[in-house]
């Protein structure tokens, strides 16, 4: 692999990630097509995942502070922040099940592009619907265990190649009635522990090996982790404007296209 490629790949990662297109899908197409790719192997992905992950904690530093302190606070304030934290564990515990149990029968259809383009199709679906159908929106103060749960079945679920977890969750969340900033939001810290936990699999397995292109790595990471903070600033905007059709339209052409590429 070279620079370009570690670049394209980073690039895709950091705006897929967080962007309802499902970044799995993205980069299963783009690897496909990319003319004499070859797999750089799994310190790389390792790599983009720690650069995304770092896009979120720069992003939501100031949400990270309260949640970690509010057992240490007192006020309104420490409250709704020990229940946003309560509200995450919850939806962290479906997330892990899913990804635990159907992790390597999922990561083997990666390569299955027609499977993949399908998937993008379900995404733009569920986009579509759950921008037609959103309720009245609520706040973090008043979203539920259930929601919780609802949010981190999604998220689980997202593992399966083209559906993407951004999207997935906060549309569920909007079909639960919860406002499109708070499902974003709650969507964006509740990706931290399921990219740890499945970034802490991964390392178990790249063992102590950096490989010689440790330098394009790098570079790819941090095209990632830029790139990640422009998606997270553009889809708060989107949701705000209610405007998530946009990328449902963008699911299905993609998907549509890919797929017919593929036969």
């Amino acid at each position: 692999m070279n620079l370009l490629d570690a670049l394209l790949l980073g690039l895709l990662q950091g705006l897929t990630e967080f962007l309802p297109v499902s970044s799995s899908g993205h980069l299963a197409i783009a690897q496909h097509f990319m003319p004499g790719f070859e797999q750089p192997g799994l310190l790389f992905e390792v790599l983009l995942h720690m650069g995304t992950m770092m896009a979120v904690v720069l992003y939501f530093w100031r949400d990270l502070v309260l949640l970690a302190t509010a057992w240490f606070r007192t006020g309104e304030e420490a409250l709704i922040y020990r229940r946003l934290l309560m509200l995450l564990v919850v939806a962290s515990i479906p997330t892990a099940i899913i990804g635990l149990t159907f992790k390597d029968f999922f990561t083997g259809l990666f390569d299955n592009i027609p499977l993949v383009s399908l998937m993008l199709l379900v995404t733009g679906t569920i986009l579509f619907v759950s921008e037609r159908f959103r309720r009245q929106g609520r706040d973090e103060k008043e979203m539920t265990i259930m929601d919780a749960l609802v949010a981190g079945t999604a998220q689980g679920a997202a593992i399966i190649p083209g559906i993407s977890r951004a999207g997935s969750t906060i549309a569920v969340l909007l079909l639960k009635g919860v406002d499109g900033a708070t499902a974003a939001r709650f969507s964006f810290l509740m990706a931290l522990p399921a990219v740890f936990g499945a970034t802490l699999l991964e390392l178990s397995d790249v063992g102590g090996a950096l490989g010689p292109d440790l330098t394009v790595y790098l570079a790819g990471t941090g095209m990632a982790f830029f790139s990640g903070l422009l998606a997270i600033r553009f889809l708060l905007a989107v949701i705000r404007r209610k405007r998530l059709f946009i990328f449902a339209v963008y699911c299905w052409m993609a998907g549509g296209l890919f797929f017919f590429l593929s036969q």
